[in-house]
């Protein structure tokens, strides 16, 4: 594997959802009717920066509201937290509170983070409220389908809530936790071959150390690991080929000299190959809810023309297949992608 610094350019413009994106959304029930929207959060007057344990600064604010206001939003947001957990029953959040809103202006949807509070036993959970980005809904999407992991969102208008995905951050996993001799380092090696794979064939970019966590599973004799995205703002926007495997930037190179260390160019490809069956399992049982999403793209503006371009000459390049230099939007490479992963598992 490789080790490059991998740049983007530019913060992704936001996509509005199209009517068939949307129609799409009602059909596999994303969407909901919520009390409160995104800008309904954005009231706020002023903001006191957050800071970690140690005095660092964070990148998330606190907003302060009108007294008036915060107590319409609290009652909103433990409503919006019954219909993401529970279908909308609001008897799961009768011993809940709001504890905290935080603010983070730093990144593309520039979330809203909302700490809820169990005050029976003081148990919490955290979710989030976004606007609402066409790319990044698709790519929500496709890591329902396409990887091992479920995601939990709905869609209101210009409003995205997205449940809070668990597990270490992958630069702070790297920094604390790689000395751990507990640890089989063979099978985190694997599992970035595996995470690596998967996002050059969904086309997920931007896969920074700080935008992925690691779960961590005892198992009855050791410890198995999975790297989840959490952060799908550059969902198959960028034209670069680069940006949509995580081997070439620079934060990820703890992981690359992992599988430099510890694996082989056979078991490299051994571990590609596991993740492309299962890509192909998945497809196959998903395979009407991936063209009832395809047919949703037809019409969405997801990209622009010259990265579209950009891509599929690169991967056309890559793979020395002359299929890419058809496609005409970034969902027509994911899904000469797929096709490409189908072939190649059953040959």
């Amino acid at each position: 594997m490789e080790i490059d610094d991998v740049k983007i350019s530019r913060k992704k413009p936001i996509f509005s959802v199209s009517t068939g994106l949307a129609k799409y959304l009602k059909m596999y029930q994303r969407d909901a009717r919520l009390p409160i929207n995104y800008a309904d959060l954005l009231n706020f007057q002023e903001t006191v920066p957050v800071m970690d344990k140690f005095g660092n600064d964070t990148h998330w604010e606190t907003p302060l509201y009108p007294p008036y206001v915060q107590d319409q939003l609290y009652d909103g947001l433990k409503i919006i937290y019954a219909i993401l957990k529970a279908s909308g029953n609001t008897r799961i959040v009768q011993h809940k509170i709001i504890d905290r809103i935080e603010y983070c202006a730093f990144g593309n949807t520039k979330p809203f983070r909302i700490r809820i509070i169990n005050r029976l036993n003081d148990v919490y959970d955290y979710f989030y409220i976004k606007q609402a980005d066409a790319s990044r809904i698709y790519g929500l999407e496709l890591e329902e389908i396409l990887s091992p992991n479920q995601v939990n969102y709905v869609y209101d208008g210009n409003t995205l809530i997205e449940e809070h995905i668990v597990g270490i951050p992958g630069d702070t996993f790297s920094k604390t936790r790689l000395g751990n001799p507990d640890y089989n380092l063979t099978r985190i090696a694997k599992e970035f071959v595996k995470f690596n794979e998967r996002c050059a064939i969904s086309l997920l970019g931007d896969m920074r150390a700080y935008n992925y966590v690691m779960q961590i599973t005892p198992d009855f004799d050791d410890f198995q690991f999975r790297i989840r995205a959490i952060d799908f703002d550059q969902q198959f926007f960028e034209g670069n080929p680069r940006v949509y495997r995580p081997q070439f930037f620079k934060e990820n190179f703890p992981f690359v000299k992992l599988c430099m260390d510890y694996l082989t160019d056979k078991t490299v490809q051994q571990y590609q190959q596991e993740e492309r069956s299962s890509i192909v399992h998945r497809v196959r049982s998903e395979r009407h809810r991936i063209k009832d999403l395809r047919d949703a793209s037809r019409g969405q503006e997801l990209s622009t023309l010259e990265n579209i371009m950009q891509l599929r000459d690169g991967y056309a390049k890559s793979y020395n297949d002359n299929n890419y230099y058809n496609c005409k939007s970034m969902p027509d490479i994911v899904e000469l992608n797929v096709k490409n992963v189908i072939r190649q598992v059953q040959l």
